[in-house]
């Protein structure tokens, strides 16, 4: 039987520090409690103090589970693109995320998986990372499939 994790304020905010860095706890957090006093730390504890405490599954199928359902739900792209990052830093594979927007696509809808494919792109090539490449093309660049010179469609039927 799966523990039921109680909140943990701080232990939310130590998972947060680690997954995505000082910076987004100070930064990012603090935006948001100006503009929704109290809101973040509520995200905070519910999450990372609450849901990512839990037993039953490890942090790296937590953050694979959280990739899955941001690319699936769409429209999220800051989040998901955080969660890129969270889940580099924990040491997730590049080609690992990428296997996770490509599996997606037939459950999903090919547009939301190549939306996921840009945004984890666009971070791999912000943090100079990237899956081993096959072809040599890569989501969101040059000329391959689902890059910005057709739309972001493969053959425009997307």
């Amino acid at each position: 039987m799966v523990k039921r994790a109680a909140l943990d304020r701080e232990a939310g905010y130590r998972l947060l520090g680690e997954l995505a860095g000082p910076r987004t706890v100070e930064g990012t957090l603090a935006g948001l409690d100006r503009l929704a006093p109290g809101f973040a730390d509520w995200i905070v504890t519910a999450l990372f103090g609450g849901t990512y405490q839990r037993d039953g599954l490890a942090l790296r199928d937590r953050q694979i589970a959280t990739l899955a359902a941001l690319t699936a739900l769409g429209g999220v792209e800051p989040q998901l693109d955080d969660h890129v990052r969270n889940s580099l830093r924990i040491g997730v594979e590049p080609a690992e995320i990428v296997e996770v927007m490509v599996h997606l696509a037939p459950y999903v809808g090919v547009p939301k998986a190549l939306a996921g494919l840009r945004v984890a792109a666009a971070a791999f090539d912000e943090l100079g990372v990237g899956p081993a490449e096959t072809d040599g093309a890569s989501p969101g660049t040059g000329s391959g499939p689902g890059t910005a010179e057709d739309g972001g469609r493969e053959g425009g039927a997307a």
